[in-house]
């Protein structure tokens, strides 16, 4: 579960993001930390209602410094993902929780370049799918629209009047949607996230289809 201490510390390591402090509040580090684990334990467990989850990874509270200059070594949320099971179920799932928000985002985050070829083939093939699955008032209600990184221009090899540029130029594919931080206190809230993570699902079938059938309709191997 998550607490007003989980709020309270995310706001206080914001504050004072030293090794110092963090050692003299470490209890509650550790004590908060391990009711977010429980939290996503049972976001899972809700999530395989409506999906199969192969796996839940919650992320490490210690920053990686080795390749960036800001040397804080602690990060002021926590945050987890949960991996869908099987090449039929693609996209994931992301939870993160600081002081200020709470967000759910689920999508294809970083496609590898024959992911995103596929998807920008799948797109010129039958945009259509997607645009409908967009069109969804739970889609729309929930997330707005698509979110991500994406190309100022066409991507190479595409021309750039296509019609469905606006989606070809996309590098990532991302719903997201935020809470207030306290909004996360509800005992129910789990249950919330889950059904946000749901509502997700036929955008994602249909991303899926890009990627594992070709043009002709025939499974990539």
């Amino acid at each position: 579960m998550i607490t007003l201490q989980t709020i309270e510390f995310l706001r206080d390591i914001a504050q004072n993001n030293n090794r110092e402090w963090f050692q003299e509040n470490k209890d509650i580090y550790q004590k908060t930390y391990d009711q977010f684990k429980e939290f996503v334990g049972n976001l899972r467990i809700a999530m395989n209602e409506y999906d199969e989850i192969e796996r839940s990874k919650v992320y490490r509270f210690y920053r990686d410094l080795r390749f960036t200059k800001d040397k804080t070594p602690y990060k002021t949320h926590y945050a987890a993902h949960l991996t869908r099971n099987g090449k039929y179920r693609r996209g994931g799932f992301y939870f993160q929780i600081s002081a200020q928000e709470a967000m759910v985002a689920g999508g294809f985050w970083k496609p590898n370049r024959d992911d995103l070829l596929y998807i920008r083939q799948g797109i010129m093939g039958d945009a259509d799918l997607l645009r409908e699955a967009l069109k969804q008032p739970d889609i729309i209600d929930r997330f707005g629209t698509l979110q991500g990184d994406e190309l100022i221009t066409a991507p190479r090899g595409f021309d750039r009047e296509h019609p469905d540029i606006d989606l070809l130029r996309k590098k990532q594919f991302l719903l997201i949607r935020t809470y207030p931080a306290k909004a996360a206190l509800d005992d129910d809230f789990h249950q919330k996230v889950a059904q946000d993570f749901q509502a997700m699902i036929p955008v994602f079938d249909v991303i899926t289809d890009y990627l594992i059938y070709d043009g002709n309709g025939v499974e990539r191997e």
